[in-house]
């Protein structure tokens, strides 16, 4: 019998804590299941598969991610918001590995769900206000979507995986990668003729 007040929240969130222990790839809804107390059977009440459950993971962890961004941010512009955006970046991933995991990774999820939750489209909304403190248009403000993605993710998995085994630590990389980033930022080089959009 499923445990009185079993809701697809619940689900989620435990789903969440044991990708943040196991690794999302490791989360099986049996183990969801012994987590909350409950037969498999129960959980397909409320989450049609581990598919689904994955994708309301990545929008319980865009969410939570954004908030944080959006919390760092608030009130700043140019290179502090950059510095405060990435480090809130960082700090989530470290924080909350198998749910940052599933911000990064293609997911199925339920379009329906998608529509209804605010942290994806709030992602891209502070990430686009705080590049357009640059002085950016399209199509530079996608291409520098892109750029800042691939150094706050490249940085963050390689230091999950232990890459950086140089005496020099990591903080001082990821200064001066904040530093790199933001002359780049203020100095964009200008579109090649016949770039699109």
């Amino acid at each position: 019998m499923a445990r009185a007040g079993l809701t697809a929240e619940r689900v989620t969130i435990a789903g969440a804590e044991l990708a943040d222990e196991v690794g999302l790839d490791q989360v099986t809804m049996a183990q969801v299941a012994r987590r909350l107390g409950v037969k498999d059977a129960s959980l397909y009440t409320h989450v049609r598969n581990l598919e689904d459950l994955r994708g309301r993971i990545a929008l319980l962890a865009a969410d939570e991610k954004t908030i944080r961004i959006a919390e760092a941010t608030a009130g700043l512009a140019g290179k502090d918001a950059l510095v405060a955006f990435a480090n809130a970046w960082r700090e989530y991933a470290h924080q909350r590995p198998g749910r940052y995991t599933a911000t990064q990774i293609p997911i199925q999820i339920d379009p329906e769900l998608a529509a209804k939750a605010p942290g994806p489209r709030r992602a891209v909304e502070l990430t686009y206000s705080m590049l357009r403190g640059y002085g950016l248009t399209e199509p530079d403000l996608t291409d520098a979507v892109r750029l800042l993605r691939s150094t706050f993710h490249g940085f963050v998995a390689l230091e999950a995986a232990g890459g950086f085994a140089h005496e020099r630590s990591p903080e001082q990389s990821w200064a001066r990668a904040l530093d790199a980033l933001h002359t780049l930022l203020e100095h964009w080089p200008p579109s090649r003729e016949g770039d699109s959009a």
